[in-house]
């Protein structure tokens, strides 16, 4: 038993660091319990589900998906299928995959260029209308995606308010939206930066300032400062603010459809999309959900280790 101000202080093991914690070893799996039993039935029954249909048959005559739930009758020919059209002269495939690949990094870059700022201005400048400034960073998420992405429509028409504004300057009007890859990057920006914006906050908004202070003190200019200080301690958030707006975007088809819709654009998330209502195509539909899931697996297990590695050195 240990003396702490007014109150008693059990410690139970040397994991606490002296700062005595008197919870069972229980306590924190039984309140972890409800969140695994969740995952279990709404991610990983679906994600068996997934594999069922997509390792299943066809039926004959309605084109209906039979799933194949006994693994040892799984019939891997639609991702045969589908890895034999990924590249070569019949790769009709692959365009969009690195499609996908390109314009995601781009989106993501792009949210990070612009979203770091606008972060860093709340968290450090802000002072009382803090919460002002995040309320309408927060705005957006009550006007549904398909209003929001229905207005760009609207901007970005031949004559919408965008060609007028450039028509003032002399440009001739742009076809923004006939298969244009820009305006598809840019409808990806503008759906998700707020999910960029709102952890880069809260990892900028956590750093100490005393230790803005002592670089200030130990004669680090501003740039100094932020390069050698604020930036290395925020990287935890960038990593959270890339893998938060990355993994959606690569599902995403609903932006390329309303800001392009042509098959020169056309991203995983349209190939996935497409193959699920057409009738007939639901396996292949499923394998490609399948092979976007191994694909993301890998930047998920870095960022897990990064924060991981990250906790321990701050504890």
């Amino acid at each position: 038993m240990a003396e702490a101000g007014t109150g008693r202080h059990l410690r139970t093991g040397s994991g606490n660091n002296g700062r005595g914690a008197l919870y069972p070893r229980w306590l924190w799996p039984a309140f972890a319990a409800p969140g695994m039993l969740w995952l279990a039935l709404f991610f990983l029954l679906p994600l068996y589900v997934v594999l069922a249909i997509a390792f299943g048959s066809l039926d004959p005559i309605f084109r209906s998906p039979i799933p194949a739930w006994n693994p040892l009758t799984w019939d891997p020919s639609q991702f045969q299928f589908i890895f034999g059209h990924l590249v070569g002269a019949a790769g009709f495939f692959g365009p969009p995959m690195a499609r996908t690949f390109v314009y995601v990094a781009a989106a993501s870059l792009v949210a990070l260029v612009v979203g770091y700022p606008v972060a860093y201005f709340v968290a450090r400048f802000a002072g009382r209308r803090r919460v002002l400034f995040l309320a309408l960073l927060l705005a957006p998420f009550c006007v549904s995606y398909m209003m929001r992405m229905l207005a760009w429509v609207n901007l970005l028409q031949v004559d919408g308010l965008v060609n007028h504004t450039f028509g003032i300057f002399g440009v001739t009007p742009i076809a923004w939206l006939s298969g244009q890859p820009i305006t598809v990057i840019l409808g990806l920006v503008y759906g998700y930066i707020p999910y960029m914006i709102l952890p880069l906050y809260a990892g900028l908004d956590r750093i100490d300032n005393s230790l803005l202070e002592a670089a200030r003190d130990l004669g680090a200019g501003r740039f100094s400062t932020f390069r050698r200080v604020t930036l290395p301690m925020s990287r935890p958030a960038i990593l959270t603010g890339l893998l938060i707006v990355s993994l959606p975007m690569f599902g995403d088809y609903f932006t390329n459809d309303l800001l392009s819709g042509s098959p020169r654009t056309s991203m995983l998330g349209n190939l996935i999309n497409t193959a699920v209502t057409t009738p007939g195509e639901a396996a292949e539909g499923a394998a490609f959900v399948l092979l976007l899931f191994a694909l993301l697996i890998p930047p998920m297990v870095y960022y897990a280790r990064s924060t991981s590695r990250q906790s321990m050195a701050d504890a």
